[in-house]
């Protein structure tokens, strides 16, 4: 990624949000009808991705605005959690086959400004 093509904040915002979540625990819980990471963060689909595919296709300029859920390289799957590579190699977590996100935008636990984003970004409601 060229990181001359995105402001500054964007990019120490999505540097942080790319950490690999702790495979020790679940990196996802049920939090205020939502589903969310362990830290809070609202978790998102997008609905121009294929459940059971095995792919991403948020990459590049989508992916610094709506950041995957990265799984660690010992990741294993966990119930309807799953993991996937993407197209640069990280790895990803999945939920009932979709690759997960997260918003950049939201910046503290509970906020939910991505649901609904252009029709096609999706908050989980287990």
């Amino acid at each position: 990624m060229k990181t001359h093509l995105f402001p500054a904040f964007m990019i120490s915002c999505a540097a942080a949000l790319f950490a690999p979540l702790s495979q020790a625990e679940s990196p996802i819980k049920a939090s205020d009808g939502v589903m969310a990471t362990t830290a809070g963060r609202t978790i998102y689909t997008f609905d121009n991705d294929v459940a059971g595919s095995g792919k991403s296709v948020c990459n590049g300029p989508c992916a610094a605005l709506w950041p995957p859920v990265v799984a660690s390289a010992d990741a294993k799957p966990e119930g309807e959690l799953t993991v996937l590579t993407r197209d640069d190699g990280a790895r990803q977590w999945a939920y009932k086959g979709k690759p997960i996100y997260l918003y950049a935008p939201d910046t503290k636990a509970g906020d939910r400004s991505g649901d609904n984003f252009k029709n096609v970004w999706h908050v989980i409601r287990p």
